[in-house]
């Protein structure tokens, strides 16, 4: 399982078009994601004191776009990055941060 931190607005956004897409995967070229033990870490550094967030937990085994582990030297641990659009079948669980 990965997660991903998302707004409810993009959310319903994604909703409605059937599929999401993060401003870095025009950007960077992937998705954020993060393991279980790394999204607290992603909340302080990233999205500290904002509200209306939402956690995907998504199951990689139904990803349709490349998932890959690569080095954030910043903090010095991997995280996994979907490398195109995140298909909804993927998102199994979204819970209210």
């Amino acid at each position: 399982m990965i997660y991903h931190v998302v707004t409810e607005a993009n959310w319903q956004n994604a909703l409605q078009q059937g599929f999401y897409e993060a401003e870095s995967l025009a950007k960077e070229g992937f998705i954020h994601t993060s393991k279980s033990d790394q999204v607290a870490g992603v909340l302080e550094r990233y999205y500290n004191g904002q509200s209306n967030l939402l956690l995907l937990h998504i199951d990689e085994e139904k990803l349709t776009a490349p998932l890959k582990y690569e080095l954030a030297p910043s903090v010095n641990e991997e995280f996994p990055h979907i490398y195109g659009r995140l298909n909804l079948a993927a998102v199994v669980k979204v819970e209210k941060l």
